[in-house]
């Protein structure tokens, strides 16, 4: 189990680390804490003209979040709230094994994970702040 959840591309996702750290200014920001495996995320976002101008994220947590949080990094600067959610249905439907996509990407490393439905939760908190920070950082504009 530990080598297939663990693959070397998960772990130079993580180690990758796309993203981390914090916004000196950010519009939005948002922490999740994981009760079942104390995996902790926060994320910030710059929002600018209804898109992601800039994230940053903090992680403690496992390989598998650390991961994923590093995926949004890499992904989610210029998108809108409803590509944002697009993402995270995405990632849902490739925990589920519903996602068939025809082009391979970094969605697919977590295809291992599929089996150990414990271990969903640890790569969906990332999605979980960022769609809290993108809330909050839309409110914040609108007010």
């Amino acid at each position: 189990m530990i080598e297939t959840l663990y693959n070397k591309r998960i772990r130079a996702l993580a180690d990758a680390a796309h993203g981390a750290g914090r916004l000196a200014a950010p519009t939005g920001s948002a922490l999740r804490d994981s009760p079942m495996c104390g995996d902790r995320v926060r994320m910030d976002v710059e929002i600018v003209d209804g898109r992601i101008a800039a994230i940053a994220h903090e992680v403690k947590g496992c390989l598998l979040c650390r991961a994923s949080a590093s995926l949004i990094g890499l992904h989610a600067v210029g998108c809108t709230q409803g590509e944002v959610e697009m993402l995270r249905a995405r990632m849902a439907a490739m925990l589920a094994g519903a996602d068939e996509s025809e082009e391979p990407d970094e969605f697919g490393f977590f295809a291992p994970v599929h089996p150990y439905r414990s271990r969903h939760g640890c790569v969906m908190i990332p999605f979980e702040a960022l769609a809290i920070a993108l809330a909050t950082g839309v409110r914040q504009l609108i007010a």
